[in-house]
């Protein structure tokens, strides 16, 4: 039984699939779906009721509240698409020489990572963006600089577990290069494990762009983006809490699908786990 069949099974897998297809749909098309401007004030109506034209109402400047959190999951959603990306790309490059190559240049890679990881990665991430200033490509560089030595350490001990297989064993006899092995073996058999890992992390990476910008130092005003929306609403929360509830629940249940899809996709790439978990409950 395929990964495929093993999902379509699990209905909380595809309720956290669909909601994360969704969420990327509306976002890429935000410009289509968004009924007002996302930057468009108008004081006279601030803090106005649910109504049809304003489905979750104004803030405190009398911007659409639905159009600023369809807007900001380009900004909070895909910024942390992008930092997975980067940050899986580095850690499967580094992850595969330090595990295959190993000699002087696997070991200068761990040492670095050694130095890396010894630091806690919110506090990295805090003196990053501190030293560099709040904004977008801040943001990304201190969660990609946070965390590529974890996925680096993680992808080469899956590279180490791999290597003694019999068919890398075979392919290193028949006499095919590194590179090959590297790319049309190790690789093809560790990414279902790396995209489960990446999953999983999404979801932290989505907290961390939202709590860095909840502090001020992520994406600035007026940028629509979910932790910008909760900290310009904190300021009147004793006024209108109510503004708080759009992109926290909006953060909550991206948070959650990442995590209950990660944790589906564990149990399907491997059985081994998902015995041991039955026999645990």
């Amino acid at each position: 039984m395929n990964v495929w069949q093993k999902l379509k099974k699990d209905k909380m897998a595809l309720l956290s699939l669909g909601i994360i297809v969704s969420i990327v749909f509306i976002g890429i098309f935000a410009p289509f779906l968004a009924p007002h401007d996302p930057l468009a004030a108008n004081i006279k109506i601030k803090f106005a009721k649910v109504s049809l034209s304003y489905p979750f109402g104004t803030d405190q400047l009398g911007r659409c509240i639905l159009s600023r959190l369809i807007y900001g999951i380009q900004t909070t959603v895909f910024l942390s698409i992008v930092t997975m990306l980067l940050t899986i790309t580095i850690g499967v490059l580094l992850g595969l020489m330090a595990g295959y190559l190993r000699g002087i240049v696997g070991e200068g890679i761990l040492r670095l990572c050694d130095v890396l990881l010894s630091f806690p990665s919110e506090i990295m991430i805090l003196a990053i963006v501190g030293m560099l200033g709040p904004g977008i490509g801040n943001v990304v560089m201190a969660n990609v600089a946070s965390k590529w030595a974890w996925y680096t350490r993680m992808i080469r001990s899956l590279v180490l577990e791999y290597s003694d297989e019999n068919y890398i064993r075979f392919a290193k006899v028949a006499g095919y290069s590194k590179r090959y092995i590297l790319c049309k073996h190790l690789f093809p058999t560790i990414l279902g494990k790396v995209l489960v890992l990446a999953t999983l992390d999404t979801g932290w990476v989505i907290l961390n762009i939202s709590a860095l910008s909840f502090l001020g130092l992520g994406v600035q005003a007026p940028t629509p983006e979910w932790g910008m929306m909760l900290n310009e609403a904190k300021n009147i929360m004793t006024i209108r809490p109510s503004l708080m509830l759009a992109p926290g629940l909006a953060i909550l249940i991206v948070v959650a699908a990442c995590n209950f899809l990660g944790d589906s996709l564990r149990d399907a790439l491997d059985p081994k786990h998902n015995q041991i978990k039955g026999m645990k409950l």
